[in-house]
């Protein structure tokens, strides 16, 4: 069975997509920023070493036309960010998973590929981000993912990476390579 690689995306409206970047350069500048660098990450990733699943939001997105109509789409569901991801990644294995964002304009097929293989020896992987966060997370195991994972994160902040580590007690962890991710216009390329 192939690995799978679940990219989170939301389905790209003024006001419910990017906020943060809305308020540096507008709404509807970064909705439509949002929609084009979706559908090229999605492009730019496609590889038949691993297979590509959409995690939606809100779950009525589900049947846009926004995405490539050949991916799988599952709902994120209800819940903080923790949960929803934590809900993705259980949904899939046995084998190697990872999660990245739609917002993470430098990443390439090469680094999906060095995060898979960072699970060949090690529990989990991430991704850090330049601020403190991480854009992807990977597991060898999905299934026996700990409940506590994503619990108590202080998101959007510095400590995002940091407080995910501190619940994985035990786990062999791999650090991969650090991008950047979108959040404000300062992060814009």
């Amino acid at each position: 069975m192939r690995p799978v690689l679940i990219i989170m995306v939301k389905e790209p409206r003024p006001g419910r997509v990017k906020t943060r970047l809305g308020r540096d350069i507008g709404k509807i500048a970064a909705t439509w920023w949002f929609r084009h660098q979706s559908a090229r990450l999605i492009r730019r990733l496609r590889d038949p070493r691993w297979r590509i699943v959409l995690a939606v939001s809100p779950d009525l997105a589900v049947t846009s036309r926004v995405w490539p109509a050949d991916i799988a789409r599952y709902r994120q569901g209800q819940g903080d960010l923790g949960q929803r991801m934590g809900k993705m990644l259980r949904s899939f294995g046995p084998g190697p998973t990872c999660l990245i964002g739609a917002d993470i304009p430098g990443v390439t097929r090469a680094h999906i590929a060095r995060a898979f293989a960072a699970l060949g020896d090690h529990d989990a992987v991430f991704g850090p981000a330049l601020d403190g966060g991480y854009w992807l997370v990977g597991v060898k195991h999905p299934k026996r993912l700990p409940r506590s994972l994503f619990q108590n994160v202080r998101w959007s902040s510095e400590h995002a990476l940091a407080d995910t580590l501190r619940s994985l007690p035990g786990y062999r962890i791999a650090l991969t390579d650090r991008l950047r991710d979108v959040d404000t216009a300062a992060d814009l390329p």
